[in-house]
Order: structure tokens, then sequence, then C-alpha cells
């Protein structure tokens, strides 16, 4: 026997102790802790405490939000992949799940490995924006338009590896376009930007734009969807505007640490899709724009897998880099 033994022993009977109290039905038997790896008040953190008051009165336990920020959310993920696969301690992020593993060397945690998914919270697609003044009003006339001047207009990113600059890059490469990057430090100024005639395009997160788009201040020209969103039906998609395939989903969804034993995974599962689909929610989440998820702990894997190649790719062609 090695050293070694006693822990893979300890950490088998938990294991088994965990699995055989949900299958009796009395997980969970303490208050539940749901890390953030952002700070208070984003869309991820909205997310989080709109479900959990919901999830403490079905579980008849306290559900704590816990806010963990820090080194572009490596620090609260890394927390969540290292805690005890009890149902005890769950993650609630973005797909910055999928991309920092990308960006960076030595992250510590492996979206695949570490992680047991167990469903989409809610969703949302970039809105694809451009300057009022830019002669185009539709996704064909702008890979036209960018075609015959390579390298003339300017696109804005919330900063480098931000969902909205990874969206203009993986439109780049589909369409076969050239256009420069101009990173802004964050979402807002990036907004700001392309409203001054500073940038031309900017992928921006569609719930920032909501308010801004129905005072005719932005030029939309599609969704990043692969269909319509509830929040702008009126808008195509990109996919079915001359790029088929094209997608890109901002999504919030919830983890558990891997090994946490299938029937918790499930019962959470159930529990979360219950508290997403009440209207109330289903309002809540309207209001900022996004759509309710629901993907079951294989789909959600499953997308996770298919995030890391895509981003991956992503990357590595345009050759992003981003400092923590």
């Amino acid at each position: 026997m090695n050293m070694r033994t006693p822990v893979l022993i300890a950490s088998l009977a938990l294991v088994v102790s965990v699995a055989t109290a949900a299958e009796r039905g009395t997980y969970p038997t303490r208050p539940v802790r749901i890390l953030v790896p952002q700070s208070p008040g984003g869309t991820t953190d909205l997310t989080a405490r709109l479900i959990a008051p919901h999830l403490a009165e079905r579980f008849g336990q306290s559900v704590i939000v816990d806010n963990r920020p820090g080194a572009g959310s490596l620090l609260g993920i890394e927390l969540a992949a290292k805690a005890a696969p009890d149902g005890y301690t769950m993650l609630v992020v973005g797909p910055s799940l999928t991309v920092m593993p990308n960006l960076h060397k030595n992250v510590p945690y492996d979206p695949v490995r570490d992680f047991a998914p167990i469903t989409t919270l809610s969703q949302y697609p970039n809105v694809l924006l451009v300057h009022p003044a830019l002669p185009v009003n539709d996704v064909k006339g702008l890979i036209a338009y960018a075609k015959s001047r390579p390298g003339e207009l300017n696109y804005a990113s919330g900063g480098p590896g931000t969902g909205t600059h990874l969206g203009a890059e993986l439109f780049k490469t589909s369409a076969g376009i050239d256009m420069v990057h101009v990173p802004y430090k964050g979402g807002g100024p990036a907004l700001n930007a392309l409203m001054a005639g500073q940038v031309q395009v900017y992928f921006a997160a569609l719930p920032s734009t909501t308010t801004l788009l129905k005072a005719g201040k932005l030029k939309p020209l599609a969704v990043t969807s692969p269909k319509r969103a509830a929040a702008a039906p009126e808008l195509p998609t990109i996919a079915e505007s001359g790029l088929p395939g094209f997608e890109q989903i901002t999504w919030n969804g919830m983890l558990a640490p891997a090994r946490t034993p299938r029937p918790i995974v499930e019962r959470i599962q159930r529990e979360a899709h219950a508290v997403i689909s009440l209207p109330t929610s289903r309002e809540r989440f309207a209001v900022q724009g996004a759509d309710i998820g629901g993907l079951d702990p294989d789909a959600f894997a499953a997308l996770i897998r298919r995030e890391v190649a895509q981003w991956g790719r992503v990357i590595k062609q345009a050759k992003i880099k981003a400092d923590l």
C-alpha cells in the first residue's frame, strides 16, 4: 500500500456516501455554496443570484452566492475545481471557462476533465453592430464592403480574448475579410467608440445594447446565435445572412467538481431547470436580453468540448494573446 492509498480510499468513501444520500433523497443536508468567479453585478453574478433563493426553497437549505473574482476568472474556477465532489459547491460561470485555457499557459484547471457539467442557465447572442454612417445594411453588404477595402475597417472589442474579440475574429475568418482590431477596456468604452465613429464595427453583447437599439443610436445587422433572439426577433442571424454554420452564444452555466455523483448532478439539474422555467425567471432573463438555458449534463458537456476546440482554433489562427 503506497502513501496515496488512504487518500484514494477516503475519496471513494466520500463519493459512495454522497451518492447513497442522493439516492435516498436526503441531499442536501446543509447549506450549498455557488461560486461566481467574477465581481458582483455582472450577468453571471445576476444569474446566480436570480436562481439561488429559488434553489434554497426547493432544497430546504440555504444557497449562498460566493463571489471569488481575480485573474480573469481563474481564481474562482480553480477553487471550484478543487472543491470536494459532494454537491455542496457549485460553479456558475460563462464561456471564460473554455476560453482561458486557450489563452494562457499553465491554467490551473482543465474545463473538460475537472468539472461535472450540470446545466446551462441562460444564454444570449452577440449582435453585429456598425456605425450608422457606414453604407451597409446587412451582413452581405458588410462583407462586400470589407473585401473591397481590406484592412480599412476597424472593429472594437472589450479587450483581447473577450467574447467581443473572439466573435469578430470568427467572423473575419468565416467571411474571408481583413479588419483591424482596436481593443478597449470593457464593453462600455467599446460601445462609446462605435457611437463616436472611432471604429466602424463591434460585436456587442445583446443585453448591453437593448436600450441603444430601441433609441436608434446604433445600426444592428444580425445576431450571432443559431436562431433569432427573442429580445430582437427582427434581426436575422449571421448564419442565415450568408455565413451558414456561424454561431457564437454567451452562456451562463452551472457545474460541479469532477466526480460529483451522477444522482446529485441530476437532482441539481432538475431543480435548476424548474427554477429557470418559472415565469418570473423568464421575465427577468428577457429584461436582460437573454433566453433561458436548460441543456442537460451530457449536452452541456458536449458544448464545452466544442467551444474548447472552436476558440482554440480562432485564438491560434488570430495569434491572440492576453495578459492576466
